[in-house]
């Protein structure tokens, strides 16, 4: 599939770990950050960069344990990506607070480290990342326990055919995906291993259980310490993503903690709006973006 936009490989270092960074356009342009969501990876914005106007310097990460990035060597959690975007950042732009765009996870990161580094964030945009479900301090022993099972028999993944069967899992899940960009998609998610077999390009312990609950009311005070104009982007059927479906009832209140916040729609997309939609992603985050000052941090 021809690619408006190429891009470019860079690695660093970030907490010890060796961090695949993808670039388009000039590094002259203007600094745009994009941070993927989980089983995914920097190639996501691909479609979402090809279609942007203007003149944009993009760099989207694959996090520690997807893409071309570092494996941990046990389990993985959240502050540790909170430490990889401070790190990142810093190399990206150590002077200057930076446009950032996350979806779901990516979304996530960026809106806690938004509140906890409000100096360091000029405008937010999320697409699909509202936090996850509130969990109840009643879950703790099985959750805990869970993990310890997940630690001694840790998951894998299983072999998922030809690259055409790959495309057409993500087109199954994403009905709106057109074909070359699902098989485009499907050869950058994956890998070959050694008995020839495509696995995800990523860690399978991933798939565990994460020991410590998400406590719904932290990260609402993380957002309201935001300075930054943000952004929601959510698909029109965002609510048939499994995630989101303990999120409803409770987005006022989530939304109620944004100071600057503009709402936008995307019709006709699911949750991998950059996939599906990218053509309209494009056209509601560009004018956001382009309304932030950016000034010294």
């Amino acid at each position: 599939m021809p690619l408006v936009q190429p891009s470019h490989s860079e690695f660093i270092s970030l907490n010890q770990h060796r961090y695949h960074l993808r670039h388009w356009g000039d590094p002259a342009a203007p600094l745009l950050v994009m941070l993927h969501g989980w089983m995914d990876s920097s190639a996501t914005f691909q479609f979402l960069v090809d279609t942007l106007p203007g003149e944009w310097h993009v760099v989207a990460p694959d996090w520690r344990g997807f893409g071309d990035s570092d494996w941990n060597r046990d389990s993985y959690y959240f502050p540790d990506y909170l430490a990889d975007l401070d790190a990142l950042l810093s190399h990206l732009s150590p002077q200057q607070p930076v446009r950032l765009l996350g979806h779901s996870m990516g979304a996530m990161i960026a809106g806690i480290y938004a509140g906890v580094r409000p100096e360091r964030i000029a405008c937010l945009s999320l697409v699909e990342g509202f936090g996850l479900n509130a969990t109840r301090p009643a879950e703790a022993p099985g959750r805990y326990a869970r993990w310890l099972r997940e630690r001694r028999d840790a998951p894998s993944f299983n072999a998922l055919g030809r690259l055409e069967d790959v495309a057409n899992k993500l087109i199954e899940r994403n009905p709106r995906l057109i074909a070359p960009r699902a098989r485009w998609l499907a050869s950058m998610l994956t890998r070959q291993r050694e008995d020839g077999q495509l696995v995800y390009r990523a860690d399978p312990r991933h798939k565990m259980v994460n020991p410590v609950l998400y406590r719904l009311e932290e990260a609402k005070c993380c957002w309201q310490r935001i300075t930054a104009p943000v952004q929601w982007v959510m698909g029109g059927d965002m609510w048939d993503h499994p995630m989101a479906k303990g999120v409803m009832d409770s987005l006022p209140e989530r939304r109620a903690c944004f100071a600057r916040l503009q709402e936008n729609v995307i019709a006709g997309a699911g949750h991998m709006i950059q996939w599906e939609q990218p053509e309209a992603l494009a056209q509601v985050i560009q004018p956001f973006l382009i309304q932030a000052e950016i000034r010294s941090a």
